[in-house]
Formats: C-alpha cells, structure tokens, sequence
C-alpha cells in the first residue's frame, strides 16, 4: 500500500470505536465501585465529635480490608453505620471490645478498671450520657460479644456508645486511616 491510501481493513469501525469506548468506561466504573465498596471509601467529616483528632469538613480515607481478617481494636478511628439514621455513617474511636467492661469515673473512662490514658481527649472529661429511646446502660457496663464500644474524641460534644450503646461488629464499615484533605491536615490517623 503506498502513502495516502487507506484500507478498509485497517481502520476500526465507528462502532467497535464506540464499543470500545464504553467497555473501557464500564471497566473504570467498575474499578472504582469494587474500591470503594470492599477496599477503601473517602468521608467528609460534618460534626466536631472527633474535635481536634478529626476537623469538621476534613477528608478521609477509611479502609475496609483489614477488618475482613480481623475485628476492631481499642483505639482504633472506626466508621459504621448509624444505628439511627439509615444510611448515615458515624465515625468515632472503639474504646473497648465484646468481654470487657467499661466505666465512667469522676470523667474518665475505665476499661476492665484499668483508667484509659486519652491524649486525643484533650482533657475533656467523659460523663455519662441521657441516652436513646429503648437503650438502657448502666455503668459499670460490659460489651456484649460481638459489639464494641465507640466515644468521640470530643467527649463534650459527642453523641456515642454513651448515648445509642454499644455498636455490632457487622455495622462497622471500616478502619478510618488518612486524612487527605486539606493540605495542611494531611496525615496518618
């Protein structure tokens, strides 16, 4: 074939241009959708309840793999679904685990009568809570298996497991783990 001439046989087709075209959009579609539903998912924080480990309106990233091999772990940022508003998502700290027992004293919070040391609390004391409709907890209260217990970091200013009680494992949506916007914020949780 010399220069300038075209073959027929050479070019795609229009169609197979725009079927390719749109199996590569499905594959990206797909792509992100397997990502964020069983590997990584970002937030946008809207409350102060996790004040000044999280800022309202900072972006993160709560991975979900490792919770597929293990369950939370005291002093863990966790997100899980509200277990009050339907298709809401919290995020708080899990302070303690199925078997162990939790206790507020004189503001702080004891767990397995060991007094936690809480740096992020930035001295706010951890009282308990009027809590939810239908939720009775009485302290020294012990997690039932397969729940955990969760408080926000802003412990005057946090609606948690003080509040709705103690949140089943199955909610639990994922490990919060970097905070990637804004830049000044960016970090490790």
């Amino acid at each position: 074939m010399s220069y300038g001439q075209h073959s027929k046989d050479m070019e795609p087709s229009f169609l197979s241009s725009i079927f390719s075209f749109l199996l590569m959009v499905a594959v990206v579609f797909g792509a992100a959708w397997v990502l964020r539903s069983f590997v990584i998912a970002p937030y946008q924080i809207p409350s102060g309840s996790m004040e000044t480990t999280i800022m309202i309106s900072d972006k993160l990233f709560s991975e979900k793999v490792s919770y597929y091999f293990r369950s939370p772990e005291p002093g863990e940022i966790v997100t899980f679904d509200d277990p009050e508003v339907e298709g809401r998502t919290l995020i708080k700290r899990c302070i303690a685990v199925g078997g162990q027992t939790v206790d507020l004293i004189d503001g702080a919070v004891y767990v397995d009568g060991q007094r936690l040391e809480e740096p992020y609390t930035n001295g706010l004391a951890s009282h308990p809570l009027s809590t939810a409709a239908g939720v009775e907890i009485a302290y020294p209260y012990t997690v039932p298996q397969g729940y955990i217990w969760v408080m926000g970091d802003n412990r005057t200013n946090s609606a948690d497991s003080r509040y709705f009680g103690p949140v089943n494992q199955e909610a639990v949506t994922g490990h919060a783990c970097f905070i990637y916007w804004p830049l000044n914020r960016i970090g490790v949780l």
